[in-house]
């Protein structure tokens, strides 16, 4: 095993301890957070971002094309579906109440749920 090897499995481990532990947070998060936008926000960027780190992290230990395109796919698809599930979960929270008032900075929605000003 030569050098660059040894430094990609390395790499490799730590990638996929720091990606498990992120997604440990996030599911930490998930069950003790208080309101649906902060659990809104474990749900997301730190799974997210804990999975593509495992993702690099296998990545870089099995080194196949194939392979590698599989984990792109993943990636892709982790990205683009993340965000537009927490759209559709916030706006379900909004909907049915469990977000108030005091919650928001800005309510945009509210505008928009009412109708046109007239």
């Amino acid at each position: 095993m030569n050098a660059w090897q040894q430094a990609a499995d390395v790499g490799a481990i730590l990638c996929l301890l720091v990606g498990a532990g992120l997604c440990l947070v996030a599911g930490i998060g998930l069950l003790t957070l208080p309101d649906v936008l902060s659990r809104l926000h474990a749900a997301t960027k730190p799974q997210s971002l804990g999975l593509l780190l495992v993702l690099l992290g296998v990545a870089l230990r099995l080194r196949n094309p194939v392979d590698l395109g599989t984990l792109a796919l993943v990636a892709f698809f982790q990205m683009t579906t993340t965000p537009i599930a927490a759209l559709m979960v916030g706006r379900a929270a909004y909907r049915t109440g469990q977000v108030g008032p005091a919650d928001l900075l800005r309510d945009e929605l509210d505008e928009q749920l009412s109708g046109p000003r007239t």
